[in-house]
């Protein structure tokens, strides 16, 4: 089957491939990226480009595969600052005191699900497997912003936290950013019990029975996309400066990791996101 991209673009260089949004692209000072398996030196179930320590494949392979990664997009492997996830809403500001930390560095904080920065030649990294990569930039103030939204981190509207952790930091104003939401499992896929369909109905200023779909089984569909969409324009950003992927990665699990078609037994999927040397000019 042929991977369609819908609303990002796949380019291929050397045979590593990457997604990334027009939107985004359009601005000369920004760097962004969201990667595929292809391209890596990994093997068996983390085939090829794990950029996910800590699930089996050795450090050795995850390290070369993001040298070739930022080789193959134009990130200095120095740059990348990772994040240390797990589902809750932290934002975390960081510069280039921090590069390395997660990759090359050890991780000197937990509870990390978000990156913003306004210092050019700082690559944020996120990581993912089926949760929704949240991709931020305001053009006005030059600063960006990454963020990971499970499903928990979803209700939790880490989306928002982002938007205001950039507002109070770097005084950027909702209405003049950019928001894309990258490759995660749709909702075609992402399939819950009643304890996270409950969740969810809390939205109330969502509108979440537009979100929910009762499959009348005790099983429910809940659509990650259009929530984070909502929770993005209820934080003040406008309708037509979000980009949707739309792209599920399970449905999608030959290019894409997903954690959900292998069982767990997969690599792991990044974001990349950073401004550019000449945005100092």
């Amino acid at each position: 089957m042929q991977f369609d991209a819908k609303n990002m673009e796949l380019h291929n260089s050397g045979g590593v491939q990457y997604l990334t949004f027009p939107s985004f692209s359009t601005y000369s000072f920004v760097r962004h990226a969201f990667s595929t398996r292809a391209g890596g030196v990994s093997q068996n179930e983390f085939s090829s480009m794990n950029l996910g320590f800590g699930r089996g494949d050795s450090d050795e392979n995850v390290l070369e595969n993001y040298r070739r990664f930022c080789n193959a997009v134009g990130f200095n492997f120095n740059s990348l600052v990772s994040s240390a996830q797990d589902h809750h809403t932290n934002i975390r500001r960081v510069g280039k005191e921090h590069c390395g930390i997660g990759i090359w560095k050890p991780k000197d904080m937990q509870s990390v699900d978000g990156l913003i920065t306004n210092e050019p030649g700082v690559t944020l990294v996120t990581h993912y497997a089926d949760c929704v990569p949240i991709f931020l930039l305001d053009p006005v103030k030059h600063a960006v912003g990454l963020a990971h939204a499970g499903w928990r981190g979803t209700v939790a509207r880490i989306a928002s936290a982002a938007v205001e952790a950039m507002t109070r930091e770097f005084g950027s104003r909702p209405q003049d950013m950019l928001a894309g939401i990258g490759p995660s499992i749709g909702p075609c896929c992402f399939e819950v019990d009643a304890p996270v369909r409950d969740a969810f109905a809390q939205l109330t200023d969502l509108n979440p029975q537009e979100l929910i779909h009762d499959d009348g089984n005790g099983k429910f569909h809940i659509d990650l996309w259009e929530t984070n969409r909502r929770i993005l324009m209820r934080a003040g950003l406008k309708a037509s400066s979000i980009t949707v992927a739309e792209i599920c990665t399970k449905c999608n699990s030959n290019l894409l990791f997903s954690h959900r078609a292998t069982g767990g037994k997969r690599g792991g999927l990044a974001a990349f996101l950073a401004l550019t040397e000449e945005a100092e000019a």
